[in-house]
């Protein structure tokens, strides 16, 4: 149970996060807002460590760098779907992709869920799908290169979410610490190679940062989920984030939403529920 609540509580962040990220992304550079972001991220995760205390070892570094690198890979992708697209399109394909790979690995190891939690998984799929239907009932998105993207990046954010699961249990922070110092580093060296600029717009500042240190705090509560609690049915309530950032695109940003996706937005609450249900 405590598991459940805490990667529901990392699913609403997530969602938030990745609404402020798309407001800068629209607002400013998409390199430079992923190495704001993520430096803020990692002031975060500094000024915790005296709190979430954790045995530094190559190992949990490794595992980090590892995650960081497939998370660098997925939030740029991601960031550039959300500057091209919808954020109401772009956030539930990303998390259609980035469920399937933890849900799989989870499988795969040995991981059994009750019937009821399997059904929650059911559910949740659909629900992501649901929330990524256009009014019409065709897959949303009719512009190709922000659907590739966002799937892309769903890969590197499965990707993140197995590797960080695999890094040593008493490691406290120290995955994530190693996880951004990796992407902000591979980040750096992309803006370099492509002579871009990591000089923020003027104005985007404050939602860049506030983007990083949600980014953060959802990840914290993620490994907490992980180590305890099966990936599987971990994996599958963090990807249900898309339901906070359609419910902020849509009360901010006026996006509309239609009869699928709001009863999307319920069918996520009802895998929230049989998934918290004792075995």
């Amino acid at each position: 149970m405590t598991a459940v609540a805490l990667a529901t509580a990392c699913a609403v962040i997530f969602g938030t996060a990745d609404f402020f990220g798309g407001l800068a992304t629209r607002r400013s550079r998409v390199l430079a807002v992923v190495v704001i972001s993520q430096v803020g991220g990692l002031l975060l995760v500094c000024a915790l460590m005296p709190v979430l205390p954790g045995t530094a070892s190559a190992s949990a570094l490794l595992w980090g760098m590892a995650s960081g690198v497939a998370g660098a890979a997925g939030i740029v992708l991601f960031y550039q779907a959300l500057a091209s697209g919808m954020m109401s399109v772009v956030a539930p394909t990303t998390a259609t992709t980035s469920m399937a790979v933890p849900v799989l690995f989870g499988l795969v190891r040995g991981e059994r869920p009750p019937l009821t939690a399997l059904a929650g998984i059911v559910l949740g799929l659909l629900a992501v799908l649901m929330v990524s239907r256009e009014s019409g009932g065709a897959a949303s998105g009719s512009r190709v290169g922000p659907i590739v993207s966002a799937l892309a990046s769903g890969a590197g954010f499965g990707g993140f979410f197995v590797l960080l699961k695999l890094a040593p249990a008493g490691s406290g922070l120290w995955p994530l610490a190693g996880a951004r110092i990796a992407s902000i580093s591979l980040v750096v060296l992309l803006a370099l190679a492509s002579r871009k600029t990591l000089r923020p717009i003027p104005g985007a500042l404050p939602v860049t940062i506030a983007a990083g240190v949600l980014d953060m705090a959802a990840n914290i509560l993620y490994l907490l989920a992980a180590r305890g609690g099966m990936l599987s049915l971990v994996g599958v309530l963090v990807s249900l984030y898309p339901a906070s950032t359609l419910l902020l695109a849509r009360y901010v940003l006026d996006e509309r939403l239609n009869r699928i996706q709001i009863a999307g937005v319920g069918f996520a609450l009802g895998a929230v529920a049989l998934i918290a249900l004792p075995a």
